[in-house]
């Protein structure tokens, strides 16, 4: 005997399926907020470690460029030292008193031995800076900053031979001015070739230098709107 679909029948398989709806929904929605605590914690992680990036980024640029500042101040001290030395020296070779040819001796190695000191200073602040400036590029891949850092890197490894090289014809002006008799220069010739190819050596240095100096100064990170 067929069995009548009836009014309680109906209820019930509409009961059944508002339910399935419901389980549905809920299942739906807890994985929908499943999804959305996975994404939030991977984006705050996300933004933890760019913010992280960018604070180490901030921290060594900032320790790189103070580094590079007093590296040039202390080359700048160094400049003015040695160019006082050598004055000196020039005097002390053209000095008919012997008093006078004595204390312009004696200034001469005073001022050698500062410029040696600030240029040694500033040798190591160079070497410092330029390890700032290498490390300061792991927390960025943005290549505008890049080249700017590598500019800086280039800085500082020429400054660091530059002062070396001012160091060296610091030490060489100082022995000269030691060895260097009254009346007599003859036995100041071998110290004075090496000194001569040490000034060379800088000046080809600081062309490299000023050249990098320029590049930076003229670097544009942003490109004109076209």
């Amino acid at each position: 005997m067929v069995q009548l679909f009836t009014k309680n029948m109906f209820i019930m398989l509409f009961s059944i399926m508002v339910g399935a709806t419901i389980i549905t929904y809920f299942v739906a929605d807890v994985v929908h907020r499943s999804n959305i605590e996975t994404l939030t914690s991977e984006h705050t992680a996300e933004i933890e470690t760019i913010e992280g990036r960018n604070i180490n980024f901030t921290d060594h640029f900032l320790s790189s460029s103070v580094l590079l500042d007093k590296s040039r101040e202390d080359r700048a001290f160094g400049n003015y030292h040695f160019d006082l030395g050598f004055l000196w020296f020039r005097s002390a070779l053209v000095e008919n008193n012997e008093s006078e040819f004595n204390t312009y001796k004696e200034r001469t190695i005073d001022n050698c031995t500062d410029a040696m000191e600030n240029y040694f200073i500033s040798h190591q602040n160079f070497n410092e800076a330029n390890k700032y400036f290498n490390n300061t590029k792991f927390y960025t891949t943005y290549p505008k900053y890049l080249e700017i850092l590598n500019l800086y890197v280039d800085l500082t490894t020429s400054g660091a031979r530059l002062t070396m090289l001012r160091y060296n014809a610091s030490y060489y002006l100082r022995c000269m001015a030691e060895n260097l008799s009254f009346e007599n220069d003859t036995n100041i010739s071998a110290l004075y070739e090496l000194f001569n190819e040490t000034m060379l050596l800088y000046t080809e240095e600081l062309e490299i230098y000023e050249e990098i100096q320029d590049d930076i100064d003229e670097y544009e990170f942003y490109e004109e709107l076209r």
